[in-house]
């Protein structure tokens, strides 16, 4: 995009409660993240067509803390003021919480060196805290964080993920796995602490799933490693629910190097990057 072409470029960040939503991606009569965000743009800044470009697509119950996004709108629309007035049309269940112009050679997807995901689990014998009963999996069975946390480090790395992904006409399963952190943390939740360079369909939640299994003891620490190496979905892992899960974070280069990142990624990825 040049500055001839009447337009600027936008980085925004935002936060969302999924519950309610069938995904971040715009589907004809369904309520969803984009459609919202881009709804209320149109009627702030008064254009007939916006189109938002997303860091990671997240799926039907999927939340966010930390998601990205990017708009071209039209150079003389004003900034001032405007992430007030959208948060002011839209639902409480989705803030905006920075806008801003984005550097030269910005992508919210294309830029993006890496996503990190936060799911969680609650094992307690009575549940979940029902203050946190949107974000948090009810597990029945009593878990081993330290067994999971054994059986998540085999998986780090670059790999062919195909085991852990929904495949995709034309798509690579090939992934880098940057960190895979299990720990129970302070009111007794289990945590998956996920970060890759980008996410197939349904990897997260695949990936939990087989750690679920090793943590409450029906099958052992090196599992997980094996039904990566074997490369084909085992009917032992199971896909956990989508409303466990976070984006919590999305992380970038420095502004110089963004166009270039950009260039590299298009290389090598095809046309969706998804949560879950």
């Amino acid at each position: 995009m040049n500055a001839s072409d009447g337009l600027q470029r936008l980085r925004l960040d935002l936060a969302y409660d999924g519950t309610l939503f069938a995904g971040w991606a715009r589907q004809p009569g369904r309520r969803t993240v984009q459609g919202d965000v881009e709804d209320a743009l149109m009627r702030v800044a008064r254009l007939p067509a916006v189109r938002l470009t997303v860091a990671g697509r997240t799926d039907a119950g999927v939340h966010a803390r930390g998601q990205v996004a990017h708009v071209d709108i039209p150079d003389d629309v004003p900034l001032g003021g405007l992430a007030r007035r959208l948060n002011g049309v839209l639902e409480r269940s989705v803030r905006i919480t920075g806008l801003s112009p984005a550097p030269p050679g910005f992508d919210a997807r294309f830029s993006a060196l890496s996503r990190r995901y936060v799911y969680r689990i609650g094992d307690a014998p009575y549940g979940v805290d029902p203050l946190r009963r949107h974000d948090t999996l009810a597990w029945p069975r009593p878990l081993d964080a330290e067994r999971m946390r054994y059986a998540a480090i085999t998986l780090l790395g670059e790999h062919d993920f195909s085991a852990f992904c929904r495949r995709r006409e034309g798509a690579t399963t090939v992934r880098t796995l940057l960190r895979l952190d299990v720990a129970r943390v302070h009111d007794g939740v289990v945590t998956a602490d996920v970060e890759a360079d980008a996410f197939c369909h349904s990897m997260v939640r695949a990936l939990v799933g087989a750690l679920l299994a090793v943590g409450e003891g029906r099958r052992p620490r090196e599992w997980a490693a094996r039904v990566l190496v074997r490369g084909v979905r085992d009917p032992a892992v199971t896909v956990v629910a989508p409303h466990g899960l976070t984006l919590v974070e999305v992380r970038y280069p420095p502004d110089t190097d963004l166009a270039a990142r950009a260039a590299v990624t298009r290389a090598v990825r095809v046309p969706t990057t998804s949560s879950g």
